[in-house]
Parts: structure tokens; sequence; C-alpha cells
């Protein structure tokens, strides 16, 4: 019985020992403070003296030829992270101005990266440079921080502001044009069922115009009449109407018989 409560004790320590292991915190990242200070003397040498030609001759380069000059000047940099560093400083000092000096290096290590940063003075601001080293201390990422003061940053938060509400309204008046229009959308409509049904009215009137002659009343009453005398005179004489026949006839002005 004792043994196996030793026993169970025992595995008890083991499982307290390994949680408590794999639960404590990480090693920070080792690394030499001055090949890193190295690295970061190299930018603050160099970028500032990058124009746009030289530039545009850097990213021109086979990336293993490029790679082979890094490895060579003993840069723990991948080329597309320097490309990506130069465009960083370069947008910095575009916001800043030309670089003028920098202060101190504080180097803050963690498990998987280090940050390098330092105070710097540019032209026409200052602004703080954070450089980013990945667990193989790798520079893997460049910022310039700006200092802007309250006025600025209140200038900047109000041209913000009339950018956006001005997009918006400006986007909602041309919605409400848009709706506007609509209402014209059914005489449109209209116009267009209507144009078929004008095209057929219009062939009708064509068929109509034709003026169909009707039988003239006048010759109708002139043959019955004649037929009505023939008989008269047949009667008279006392023969048929095959015997004469009846060419003319002709009224007489006056109605009274002589």
């Amino acid at each position: 019985m004792k043994k196996k409560i030793s026993l169970l004790i025992s595995v008890l320590i083991a499982v307290l020992a390994f949680t408590t292991g794999c639960g404590g915190k990480k090693e920070t990242l080792e690394y030499d403070e001055i090949l890193i200070s190295q690295v970061v003397d190299y930018i603050f040498t160099y970028f500032p003296n990058y124009d746009e030609a030289s530039v545009e001759q850097i990213k021109e380069l086979r990336e293993f030829a490029f790679e082979q000059q890094l490895t060579e000047m003993n840069l723990p940099i991948s080329p597309e992270a320097y490309l990506s560093a130069i465009d960083a400083w370069k947008a910095g000092e575009g916001e800043c101005g030309a670089y003028v000096e920098h202060g101190k290096y504080t180097f803050e290590a963690s498990a998987d990266e280090l940050l390098v940063s330092t105070e710097t003075k540019f032209e026409n601001r200052t602004a703080t440079v954070e450089f980013v080293f990945d667990e193989n201390l790798y520079l893997d990422g460049l910022t310039v921080s700006a200092h802007f003061t309250l006025g600025e940053i209140l200038e900047k938060a109000v041209l913000n502001t009339l950018l956006g509400m001005g997009t918006v309204f400006v986007v909602l008046i041309i919605i409400s044009l848009i709706i506007s229009l609509f209402r014209y959308i059914p005489a449109i409509q209209d116009k267009f069922k209507k144009k078929p049904a004008d095209a057929e009215t219009s062939e009708a009137p064509v068929a109509a115009a034709v003026p169909v002659r009707k039988p003239s009343r006048q010759k109708t009453d002139d043959s019955e009449l004649i037929a009505v005398i023939a008989a008269a005179i047949a009667a008279v004489e006392g023969t048929t109407t095959d015997g004469f026949v009846v060419r003319s006839i002709k009224r007489r002005k006056s109605n009274k018989w002589n």
C-alpha cells in the first residue's frame, strides 16, 4: 500500500514539474548588441543618401546578386526586407524632411523578435525610428513614426472628418438625383409602347381614302320612269312595249296638261 502511495505521489510530482516547465515564460531572444548596432548604423549612414536613381538601380539588381552583396557586407537583411526598409525610410523623409541625427538605441527583446528604437531628428520634425528583427536576427521591418503637435493632429482630424462627411454627402446627392429620375421611366415606357400602334393606325386611312362610287340614284329613277311611261303608251295604243323604244325623256317647264 505504501509503495502505491509513493508511486502515485511521484507521478503527480512529475506531472506538476512538466506542466510548470511548459507553462513558464519563454526565454528572451539572445542577440549581439554590437552586431545589431552596426546594422542600424549602416541604415542611418546610407539610406539618407539614396535618391530615386539609386533606388531604381537597386531594384533592377538580380535577387541572387543582391543577396550575395548583402552577405558580403555582413548584413542580416533579405533583399525584400532591404527594399521595404528603403520605401519606409523614404516615406518617413517625405513626412518629416531630411535626416539630421539620431540618439541612443533602445533594445527590447522578446521570445521571437528584437525591437530597436531611437529618437531621430529630421529637418521638419522629430520621429521615432524602430527596427524589428525576427527570431533569426534578420531585419524584418522599419517604421518611422513622426511626432506631430496637438494643432497638427487636430487639423488632420478635422480634414479627415470633412473629407469623409463630404464624400458621404456627395454620394447621397447622387443617389437622390438617380431616384428623382425614376418618375420619368413610366412615360418613356409608354412612348416606346405607342410607337407600333401609331404605325398601324397611320396605314389605315390610306386604305379608307379610296372613295367607293355609289350607283347614281337619278339613273335608277329614270329607268323606272321610262318603264312606266312605256307601259302607259302601250296600253293606250293597244300594243306591247316591244314595238317601240323610249330613247329620252324631257321634263316640261309647266306641269299643267294642255
